[in-house]
């Protein structure tokens, strides 16, 4: 985990998908700890599938105080992604993509692209949205990763900072749920088990 300077990190500028205000991200964190969940793209398959699965621990995260945060590098497919009810917590957008620089997620170039895009986490996961319903659309930035970032009350300091190595990488549940000493009842989805061609649940 490479050292954030949450100092730094915080006076960066998000825009509310709801207000359409802007606000310092440390603000999220002031009075509460906070799960940022860092989508690649509203429109990404992927990211709406890891969407709804962040969002079954949102339950025990309000009762414990926890508020769940999705920000996005830009405003492609974000009305399509409320609309379609993926993510339970509050909506930003990060349209200068600074916290997503600051943070270490990486911009994939068009030839690296393709073969993380191929790779087997991205198909697993892929698969598993195709059979839980969830779609997707290649508008906007396709070359943004993301990842997670959880922070302590007040920004005392950094619970996990998690940097997608592929579009598929995730945290798992029961990671977000430790991290913050809570204890949950969510069960994360089944991933399909993938055979090269073959996929199985």
């Amino acid at each position: 985990m490479a050292n954030v300077d949450l100092t730094k990190l915080g006076k960066n500028l998000l825009k509310s998908c709801e207000t359409g205000e802007s606000v310092e991200l440390q603000s999220l964190w002031q009075d509460q700890p906070v799960v940022l969940f860092f989508l690649r793209r509203f429109g990404c398959q992927v990211c709406r599938w890891m969407a709804t699965e962040i969002s079954k621990l949102e339950p025990d995260l309000r009762a414990s105080g926890v508020a769940l945060v999705g920000v996005g590098p830009e405003e492609f497919g974000l009305k399509e992604f409320m609309e379609g009810g993926f993510f339970k917590g509050s909506l930003y957008v990060d349209e200068d993509k600074k916290s997503y620089k600051d943070l270490g997620f990486k911009r994939y170039t068009a030839l690296s692209l393709v073969p993380a895009a191929l790779g087997k986490k991205v198909r697993d996961v892929a698969s598993k949205a195709n059979a839980d319903g969830i779609k997707g659309n290649f508008s906007g930035d396709l070359l943004q990763s993301g990842g997670m970032l959880i922070v302590d009350k007040g920004g005392e300091k950094v619970l996990v900072h998690f940097i997608q190595d592929s579009p598929g990488d995730h945290l798992p549940l029961e990671d977000v749920s430790k991290a913050l000493g809570i204890s949950s009842k969510a069960k994360a989805g089944q991933m399909p088990v993938c055979n090269d061609d073959v996929c199985t649940r």
